[in-house]
């Protein structure tokens, strides 16, 4: 028995259309985006974007990170005295002729450019004519100004992230970055490092909006106006960039530098009167000189994983474990993700080999820290989710899903303790600085003396004008001290014979005349030393803080803050303004 079967007349669905035919031919792989979630169907997907689901707005994320910034602008202390007499002294120098040179802007050695010091006096001049009595306020202008610089290139990153990947990974980046302490302190710091930083987070911010030519120029900045060895971290961000855009990419990229480099030897050529260039010359003693960096002190292959987890906590862990994920994740995160928070890792592991390390070394990556940690948060639901059903809404799928706002609300209250506990246990020089202020009955010429507490000294910004000098006391430092500004050698042009770069002391950067000190600033621990502001008929104490005892304080307790524990736990000295005693004539 024979069987016929009927034939159904095509319809036009039925007929290949011009889409269908063409995805059967093979196509490059398209980066993934936020409508390729798990969930969205295409026909919610348009609707979506044109309603709901446009990611984070423009106005909420430049509010949360100006509202943060500003917190660190004000309250900020500083973390290394690098930063003070290698960038705000002489800033202070240009704008009121007098400030602290180091060895390194020395005409001789000439490592510091000026291009960079320069940059903010853009803004430090005219702060300086508005508050004319007022230097404190000047200081402060300019760290508002390093605040606006991170809030712009970290608002275009979130954005980008957000348009991409859509508003969840976007917003937990967003917490991080404003609330994580690395970058609370890292963004308003007047280091190159930081500009590096904000370099980084623009650039892969422009390269996820897919704009490569405009990511290599703010690259080509970030390493030239700012760190010049950051450029390591910068590579897979500029390489993939060429890779997608060659002819614009190079020419951005390669204008931007020459112009760069060719105004930075003319700056340099104007302060050192010589024609040099402090960018080559800063590779040089670092790379091809042999730079003699540990005789400013080494450190073993974990700091940094120590010092990543005091100042991010579990986002650092989170951010290390990104790597693990991405078999799972690769859908997701591959290329472009992995490309922008790979230079975590390769500038973590290079970094980490290097004998002399300082926590502002990592200041580059900060951004990716809490980017990588945000992947990590936002795809807990895909770490457990079946791989076959990508709809599984099974009870361990959304209990991931809800331990996401509990991983970022347990990475940001650490984050506050790690800050409330670095701000109230070391910002005494600060305030101590600030009531120098009010003792200018000492009269015009007063020299202020500092002994072991050099490496604190916030800055001649915060000595009143009726203090003629600072000069340092023999504690029993046997490095290298900054010595002023010598307006009679050539000021920024000056070669002064006490400089040298091997961090010997010079027998002419201590006052030996005690007797000629007004003022004397000192922090007393509980050690067995005789303390000179001890001395009542000599000086009576005009300021008294607490200061957090880093030595006598258990890790635990004086890294993070916790309730009632922080005070008790924890060991304070006090650090003393002292005004000398008249003696009766």
């Amino acid at each position: 028995m024979s069987f016929t079967t009927r034939q159904r007349r095509a319809t036009p669905s039925d007929l290949p259309s011009s889409s269908s035919s063409s995805s059967s031919q093979p196509s490059k792989p398209e980066s993934y985006t936020k409508v390729d979630k798990p969930g969205r169907s295409s026909s919610s997907n348009d609707g979506e974007e044109s309603g709901n689901d446009r990611g984070l707005a423009w106005f909420t994320t430049l509010f949360a990170l100006g509202m943060a910034r500003y917190m660190s602008a004000t309250t900020n202390i500083i973390h290394d005295c690098d930063e003070v007499f290698n960038y705000w002294e002489p800033l202070h120098y240009l704008l009121y002729k007098s400030g602290f040179q180091t060895w390194e802007y020395s005409s001789r050695f000439a490592l510091r450019s000026y291009l960079y010091i320069i940059f903010h006096e853009v803004v430090g001049r005219p702060a300086s004519w508005l508050f004319a009595y007022e230097k404190v306020r000047v200081f402060y202008a300019v760290r508002l100004f390093l605040g606006l610089l991170s809030v712009i290139s970290d608002a275009t990153l979130v954005i980008a992230v957000s348009r991409k990947y859509g508003k969840h990974l976007a917003f937990y980046a967003l917490a991080m970055l404003c609330l994580a302490s690395g970058c609370f302190f890292a963004s308003t710091s007047f280091l190159p490092s930081s500009l590096s930083m904000y370099a980084m987070s623009l650039s892969s911010g422009l390269f996820l909006l897919d704009k490569p030519a405009q990511a290599v120029a703010v690259v080509a900045v970030g390493v030239i106006l700012g760190w010049p060895f950051s450029i390591l971290a910068f590579l897979p961000v500029t390489l993939y960039s060429l890779s997608k855009q060659f002819k614009q990419a190079f020419l951005s990229g390669a204008v931007t530098s020459i112009a760069l480099l060719a105004l930075s030897i003319l700056v340099d050529y104007y302060y050192y009167q010589r024609w040099t260039s402090s960018v080559f010359n800063l590779l040089v003693y670092n790379v091809l000189g042999g730079g003699e960096s540990h005789l400013y002190g080494t450190e073993g292959p974990l700091f940094y994983l120590r010092n990543g987890f005091n100042n991010f906590n579990f986002c650092f862990i989170f951010a290390l474990l990104f790597l693990s994920i991405l078999p799972i994740v690769r859908k997701k995160y591959a290329p472009d993700l992995l490309i922008v928070v790979s230079p975590l890792y390769i500038w973590l592991a290079f970094m980490s080999l290097q004998s002399h390390k300082e926590e502002r070394f990592l200041y580059p990556v900060y951004p990716l820290v809490c980017l990588a940690a945000s992947a990590i948060i936002e795809s807990f639901p895909d770490l457990v989710r079946d791989k076959y059903s990508p709809y599984d809404k099974s009870t361990i799928v959304v209990i991931a899903k809800v331990l996401r706002p509990g991983a970022l609300c347990l990475i940001l209250c650490a984050s506050h303790a790690r800050t409330f506990s670095l701000i109230n246990g070391y910002a005494a020089p600060f305030k101590v600085y600030k009531i120098l202020d009010h003792y200018d009955d000492a009269g015009t010429g007063s020299v202020l003396c500092v002994g072991s507490e050099w490496h604190r000294f916030p800055s001649s910004f915060f000595v009143p004008d009726f203090v003629g000098e600072v000069r340092w006391i023999n504690d029993g430092f046997q490095g290298l001290l900054p010595f002023p500004f010598n307006a009679t050698l050539g000021g920024t042009s000056a070669a002064p014979p006490y400089f040298n770069n091997k961090n010997k002391a010079s027998h002419e950067q201590y006052l030996e005349d005690l007797e000629a000190c007004s003022f004397l600033v000192e922090l007393q621990l509980d050690r067995p030393y005789q303390y000179r502001g001890n001395d009542s008929s000599t000086w009576e104490a005009v300021a008294a803080l607490p200061y957090l005892d880093r030595e006598l304080s258990p890790a635990k307790y004086r890294s993070f803050f916790i309730p009632y524990l922080w005070e008790q736990k924890n060991v304070f000295g006090t650090y003393k303004l002292l005004k000398r005693i008249s003696k009766p004539k």
